[in-house]
């Protein structure tokens, strides 16, 4: 058996919160977590979303059911999406940096500039944001990495992987898979690596967290 692989044009939903144009300081892009939608993820967004502040939130491009066959209802079941899964995931991770690159390209047309980037991901997300900082087409400002954790193939990149931007990590006191442990092997893996950055917490779990969020809105990327 021969595996092969042939490109072909796919359509990807993003969501835009605030107006692009020249007023334009800040593009952050905004990654969701396994199994969410970007429509629902958006929403922790619209807040802090004006014309000075725009916020992307790209859909992941693979989309299932997330429950079981047997367990779904009349109709159709709940719908969410991944960013990649182990099956063929070289190619998954090219075809979504290319798709971030290509989305960025087009709100930076209707601002007329290259506004400053923050690029935020949630639990599978923050992997996802990571490789995009690392070998997108435009290096960020600040990369936000919430409740999830840096691509391992990117803290192999050492120092420069970040290409001069802002980490921060965030993460849940109660924070079921961003446990202590889990932060505390993180932090030694980066601090390894030389990879400088800074952590963050809030009393609560597995989740955004609008208090935390605004405030770092409010900072400078």
């Amino acid at each position: 058996m021969i595996e092969r692989h042939t490109t072909v044009a796919k359509q990807a939903r993003w969501y835009l919160l605030g107006e692009p144009g020249p007023g334009t300081r800040e593009l952050w892009i905004a990654l969701h977590g396994y199994g969410q939608l970007g429509a629902r993820f958006a929403r922790h967004f619209e807040a802090i979303a004006s014309g000075e502040r725009v916020v992307v939130v790209p859909e992941a491009l693979n989309k299932f059911y997330l429950e079981p066959v047997s367990q779904r209802p009349p109709g159709g079941g709940t719908v969410g999406a991944t960013w990649m899964t182990r099956e063929d995931r070289e190619r998954d991770i090219e075809d979504y940096v290319a798709y971030l690159d290509r989305v960025v390209a087009e709100v930076d047309a209707e601002c007329g500039s290259a506004p400053a980037i923050t690029v935020l991901g949630f639990s599978q997300g923050a992997a996802t944001a990571s490789r995009w900082a690392a070998t997108g087409s435009r290096a960020a400002s600040r990369v936000v990495l919430w409740g999830g954790l840096m691509a391992p193939d990117v803290i192999a990149r050492g120092a420069t992987a970040m290409r001069g931007a802002a980490l921060q990590l965030v993460v849940g006191t109660s924070d079921e898979f961003a446990t202590p442990k889990v932060v505390a092997a993180e932090s030694g893996r980066l601090k390894e690596a030389g990879i400088a950055f800074t952590l963050r917490q809030f009393e609560g779990g597995h989740a955004m967290h609008p208090e935390t969020l605004a405030a770092i809105a409010a900072s400078s990327p």
